[in-house]
């Protein structure tokens, strides 16, 4: 079994020290590695341009906003939250909380001021780190906020003075303040590090407590995922560092490894993509399947345009097979895919170690003893057939806890185990299947049908953008197989071709039974389809053969 294979050929031995400290291990320790000159993060900026720090400059830095917190007298483990884009002070001030013992709250830039006041509440943070444009949306509601005290603005500052005792700072003076350093707070792997909030699929974001010890927790991933060279990478992350995501593959474990990480503040652009990775010679590049898609339909890029890169890297959702082949013919290089979640990161992935077995995930990564169970009796599910994916509490890139839910904790941790209500199933060579949450996997007519499957085959026409799989109850106990698919502009296929398309292509009680064609998709902030919001009111239009 190709399974066993792997476990026994990358044992994986998990070595925590009683004492760690993320901020320390990405910042202090590549200055000890004689990594002081060595660039640790280029971000380009479609508006202001180039700008990069070197590991001794980041070293300083965060150790400076480390210093301004202290000063500020405020308990151990206090939040702070961080709400910037893709900007040099993001690391500075991220790492630096940390280093001083305090939580990381990191939030998206796409939020609208109302759910930023949320977060700050929920999380009740007493310091906020942000720019002028959204500090400035922020003060019609400040009086909301009972523990904030201060702000520091990044970048482009003006004098404020707030009627609610809240301090307005800008950062960039306060840090040029700081001429020495006292000790920082020694942290246990085991104490809290950062707060991360799910993206709202189900109500108000739910925030999800990671220790220290999760950047060790995602090790395995360095070399079963990235595949690293022993050369000084170079990794151009095409995220906001806001998603668990980008915060661990794009900021966090490069830096812990002294690579230099490439990051990008502007629009989306499918040429840009392809000059950056000309321009500062990335040999890593890491996206979601729809950036994929989009240098493949709107670049002619090929791998003589990038000799640079060697490993490509996606999550997020699934890659569809063409874009996989596609890419690959173009640029002669696989696309490795990973599953990953807010409370766990990215822990089961393709690796470069492995044939890739296109639709599947792939393995899980050594040293994670993930097990497909049945939740019902906690036993073990056969090879081929739906289980759980569960996860030991011993694992160290698992998280704490959910914040302020201690119910909502011990709801999926218990036994010994995290339930994570993904559901997934191994085939005879071990290699994992993912399905998805209970609730989306479509109970039709005694079958089971898994959305991710048919979404899979359909992603591969021609003229689909984009699509959803999910069941419509039609009458009592009557639920069909039905798709919403987004198209490309212009074109002029119908939804009655389209479910020609899934009968030849799909077992009968898995091909879509009615095709919606929708213009947009009702999505989070960080891009993922809600699909309890789909139904006939996105529809332009239906497919009407007969069944």
């Amino acid at each position: 079994m190709l399974a066993n294979k792997m476990k026994n050929n990358f044992a994986w031995d998990w070595e925590i020290p009683e004492k760690f400290n993320i901020g320390e291990a990405c910042t202090d320790s590549m200055n000890q590695d004689g990594r002081h000159d060595q660039i640790a993060m280029i971000v380009e900026d479609e508006n202001l341009g180039t700008s990069s720090i070197t590991y001794k400059e980041l070293a300083i830095k965060s150790s400076q906003f480390a210093e301004l917190l202290k000063q500020l007298k405020v308990p151990q483990q206090t939040r702070i939250l961080v709400r910037l884009p893709n900007c040099l002070d993001y690391p500075v001030c991220f790492l630096g909380a940390m280093k001083a013992g305090y939580i990381s709250v990191p939030t998206s830039t796409l939020l609208t001021a109302k759910e930023i006041i949320y977060l700050a509440k929920d999380s009740a943070a007493e310091v906020l780190v942000t720019d002028l444009k959204t500090f400035k949306t922020l003060i019609p509601m400040l009086s909301e906020l009972e523990f904030l005290h201060t702000v520091f603005i990044s970048g482009e500052y003006e004098n404020y003075k707030t009627a609610f005792n809240i301090q307005v700072k800008s950062l960039g003076n306060e840090l040029k303040t700081i001429k020495a350093f006292s000790k920082n707070y020694e942290t246990l792997a085991n104490d809290p590090a950062y707060l991360v909030y799910t993206s709202g699929t189900t109500g108000y974001p739910k925030g999800v407590l990671h220790a220290h010890r999760a950047l060790l927790g995602r090790k395995p991933a360095s070399e079963f995922w990235f595949n690293f060279s022993d050369s000084t990478d170079r990794i151009l992350h095409t995220g906001k560092f806001n998603w668990t995501y980008v915060l661990g593959s794009g900021l966090m474990d490069p830096l812990y490894l002294g690579k230099t990480v490439i990051v990008h503040e502007g629009k989306n652009d499918a040429e840009g993509w392809i000059n950056l990775i000309k321009k500062h010679k990335a040999t890593i590049f890491i996206g979601v399947p729809t950036i994929y898609r989009q240098i493949l339909q709107k670049s002619t890029a090929n791998k003589n345009d990038v000799k640079s890169l060697r490993h490509c890297m996606s999550a997020g959702e699934h890659l569809s097979d063409e874009v996989f082949d596609q890419w690959h013919a173009r640029f002669a290089l696989d696309i490795y895919e990973a599953v990953g979640m807010s409370e766990f990161s990215y822990y089961i992935s393709q690796s470069a170690h492995m044939p890739i077995r296109p639709g599947s995930a792939g393995f899980p990564q050594p040293g994670h003893e993930i097990r497909l169970l049945n939740p019902d009796n906690l036993e073990p599910v056969k090879f081929g057939e739906e289980g759980m994916i569960c996860v030991p509490e011993n694992d160290p890139g698992l998280f704490l806890r959910y914040w302020n839910l201690a119910e909502e904790t011990k709801k999926y941790r218990h036994d010994g185990w995290f339930f994570t209500g993904d559901y997934a199933r191994f085939d005879k060579d071990g290699y994992l299947w993912f399905l998805g949450r209970k609730d989306d996997i479509i109970k039709s007519f005694g079958y089971r049908v898994s959305p991710y499957e048919i979404e899979r085959v359909y992603k591969n026409h021609q003229e689909i953008i984009d699509c959803a799989a999910i069941g419509e109850e039609i009458g009592k106990n009557k639920i069909l197989v039905v798709l919403y698919v987004i198209l490309k502009v212009g074109s002029k296929i119908t939804p009655n071709e389209l479910v020609v398309y899934g009968r030849e292509n799909l077992a009968t009680y898995k091909a879509p039974k009615i095709v919606y064609i929708a213009e947009n998709f009702p999505k989070t902030k960080n891009g993922k389809i809600l699909r309890r919001q789909i139904d006939a009111s996105i529809s332009l239009a239906k497919s009407d053969i007969r069944l």
